[in-house]
């Protein structure tokens, strides 16, 4: 990535869903820097991330809308005239899609035929940039997981996103919409949803220990993941949305190295200052759902857009303490 990479956002007219959650909000601030003319859309779903304070320190410099990306006609009147759409929103809890598997389908399959349509009707010069989940490879059959690696996710969350993926693709190959996914790994970082522990656990263990409370790691806690930083995972973004290079592609985000959750557990400790970790037995609902060790490659997305991640898992999970330490009456 170089500087026509940003160069290429000034005065861009930029669309992201999920606007107002933690990706989205991130990458708002990184375009508004850039010189972009963003525009925020969220649903404000409890429970689901976004949160108004989030964008604190650039009101001003963005415009929100509140809107559900299962309304068409709300998607109809808001793609016309971007010229880049980052598609963030989506339900992500990958328990909450096991015991609500009706409304995962409408957010994160159905609704994604809505903004397509919209874009396809209405904008189809735009391009658009999706969130994908590495979920959708279900449990390794080697490591680390590459682009051809199958597809059989464990969780209704898994098929729905790839069933958004999917649709995003097709609609690149028979419309000649420029669509690309990234396929996220772990993302951690500032704004991130802290209310509670179903999206994800690198959040809760940070909160945990914020608190001097007690992180619980299932299992023995050597099962490994990758971690990518939300600064380096919006680079990525914004390296997809500048380049046609990534159209029609699907490119995995990956980490700089995997760790353990029981060593991850004490560093987020250790970095707090306060908390403790406890070995517990793995919850029924959530055995059933477990990929074991998984991490990504992100060879293809090096190779064609210059992305890898920049930033130290240290690094990063200090800034991210630091930042709810500071500002937790936001996100508790």
């Amino acid at each position: 990535m170089n500087d026509e990479c940003w160069g290429y956002y000034a005065n861009r007219r930029v669309l992201i869903t999920g606007g107002l959650g933690f990706i989205g909000s991130n990458l708002a601030r990184r375009l508004v820097g850039l010189g972009s003319q963003v525009l925020l859309v969220d649903s404000l779903v409890p429970d689901y991330g976004g949160n108004r304070f989030n964008i604190a320190g650039i009101e001003d410099r963005v415009t929100v809308n509140i809107a559900d990306v299962r309304d068409p006609h709300a998607m109809n009147a808001l793609v016309p005239g971007h010229d880049v759409l980052f598609n963030l929103a989506g339900q992500v809890s990958h328990l909450d899609s096991m015991a609500d598997p009706f409304t995962d389908l409408e957010i994160n399959a159905r609704s994604q035929l809505f903004i397509l349509e919209a874009c396809r009707l209405h904008n189809p010069a735009i391009k658009i940039v999706y969130a994908g989940t590495r979920q959708s490879y279900g449990r390794p059959l080697y490591l680390p997981l590459d682009e051809e690696h199958r597809n059989r996710p464990t969780d209704i969350n898994g098929v729905n996103k790839l069933a958004g993926e999917w649709y995003h693709l097709v609609y690149g190959h028979a419309h000649g919409l420029r669509t690309c996914s990234l396929r996220l790994t772990n993302t951690y970082g500032p704004r991130q949803l802290m209310k509670h522990s179903r999206q994800g656990f690198i959040a809760w263990f940070v909160r945990q220990a914020v608190e001097g409370r007690e992180i619980q790691v299932y299992g023995d806690g050597q099962q490994r993941r990758d971690l990518t930083y939300v600064d380096d995972v919006v680079d990525a973004f914004l390296a997809a949305g500048a380049s046609d290079a990534a159209n029609g592609q699907v490119l995995n985000l990956g980490g700089q190295a995997p760790i353990s959750l029981l060593e991850l557990a004490h560093l987020i400790v250790e970095i707090a200052g306060q908390g403790s970790v406890r070995l517990i037995p793995w919850p029924d609902e959530r055995r059933r759902i477990d990929v074991g060790d998984v991490y990504s490659s992100y060879e293809l997305i090096q190779r064609t857009l210059g992305w890898q991640p920049q930033t130290p898992l240290r690094a990063g999970l200090t800034r991210m303490v630091q930042f709810y330490q500071e500002h937790r009456r936001h996100y508790w």
